[in-house]
C-alpha cells in the first residue's frame, strides 16, 4: 500500500523546510556542498521518516536497519533529517563544519550519533554496507542496509567489485539507492565518465533494478517496497534527481556542487523556497 495524501504532504513539507534549513547554514559558514545534499533530500526523507527502522533514543539498538550515505559531501543533509528525527539537536546545525563540532564536513561514525558508517572518500560505502548486511544475516538479524550513493562514485572500482559479491552472497536484505542526478564535481557524468545503461549495468551484475523518481517520496516509498519484497538478490533503486533540486540556478549545475553561497544568491535561494515565513 502506498503513501497516503496525507502522508505524503507531510513528508514533502518536511523535505521542504530541510531544503530552507540547509541553504540557510551553507550560506552562514560560507562552505560545504549545496548540490547534492538537495539532490538527496526526499530520498534521506523517505528513508528515516517512513521506511526505516531507526530509534534516536537507542542509536546502537541491534534490530535497527542501517543507512550509509556513501557519498559523504551530502552530510548537510543527512544531519538536517538526524537532527529532525531526534538524534542531536537541531541547534547544533549551526556548528556544521567548525572547530570541534559534531557535525564534521563528511559523516563520522565516531561522533555524530546516528551516522553508521565514516564516510567522504567515494566508492567505500557499497562494500562496507555489504559487510553490514551480511553481518545481520550471519546474527540472524532481520535488519536491512540502505547504501545511498551518487552516479559519480559509480567511477569508482570498489562499487563493482562490491556489486559482484552482493549477488554472490545473495545479499537481499541491501538496497543500494542511487542518486541518479547526473552531474558531478566537475561537469556532467556524461561528459567526465559515461555512466551508460545503470539498469543494464546493475542487471548484468545480478542485481535486482527498480527505478523512480527520487524527488517522489511516494515512489520512492514504492520502489523500497518493492526492493525488500524481492528474495535472493541484492537491489538497487536508481533514483532519477536534479542536483541542487528547488534553487533554480542551482539546478543541474556542476558549479553548485561545492560552492560557497553569496547573500544575493542566498535571498534568490530563499524567496524561491518560501524563505523564513514557511516557519
Amino acid at each position: 500500500m502506498g503513501l497516503s495524501s496525507e502522508r505524503k504532504a507531510y513528508l514533502d513539507k518536511l523535505c521542504n523546510k530541510f531544503r530552507r534549513d540547509v541553504i540557510k547554514v551553507l550560506h552562514s559558514i560560507q562552505t560545504g556542498h549545496p548540490g547534492g545534499s538537495l539532490s538527496v533530500c526526499e530520498i534521506l526523507t523517505t528513508l528515516y521518516f517512513e521506511k526505516a527502522s531507526v530509534d534516536p533514543q537507542n542509536p546502537y539498538w541491534e534490530d535497527r536497519d542501517r543507512i550509509v550515505l556513501s557519498k559523504g559531501h551530502a552530510a548537510p543533509m543527512l544531519y538536517r533529517v538526524l537532527a529532525e528525527k531526534g538524534f542531536f539537536p537541531v541547534e547544533e546545525m549551526s556548528t556544521l563544519r567548525q572547530l570541534n563540532s559534531r557535525l564534521q564536513g563528511h559523516p563520522s561514525a565516531k561522533s555524530t550519533p546516528g551516522v553508521e558508517l565514516s564516510t567522504g572518500p567515494l566508492g567505500l560505502g557499497l562494500s562496507a554496507a555489504l559487510g553490514m548486511a551480511l553481518g545481520l544475516k550471519v546474527l540472524g538479524k532481520n535488519s536491512y542496509v540502505y547504501a545511498i550513493l551518487g552516479d559519480g562514485e559509480l567511477n569508482e572500482g570498489t562499487i563493482w567489485d562490491a556489486a559482484m559479491s552482493a549477488y554472490k552472497f545473495k545479499a537481499d536484505n541491501l538496497i543500494a539507492i542511487v542518486d541518479w542526478n547526473r552531474v558531478q564535481l566537475d561537469g556532467t557524468t556524461e561528459e567526465i565518465m559515461p555512466s551508460l545503461d545503470l539498469r543494464a549495468k546493475f542487471e548484468a551484475f545480478g542485481w535486482h533494478v527498480v527505478e523512480c523518481d527520487g524527488h517522489d517520496v511516494s515512489q520512492i516509498s514504492d520502489a523500497i517496497d518493492e526492493a525488500k519484497a524481492k528474495k535472493g538478490l541484492p537491489s538497487v533503486i536508481l533514483a532519477h534527481t536534479v542536483k541542487g533540486k528547488g534553487v533554480s540556478f542551482m539546478e543541474g549545475k556542476n558549479t553548485w556542487h561545492g560552492n560557497p553561497i553569496d547573500d544575493e544568491s542566498y535571498r534568490i535561494a530563499m524567496a524561491e523556497l518560501g524563505g523564513d515565513e514557511c516557519e
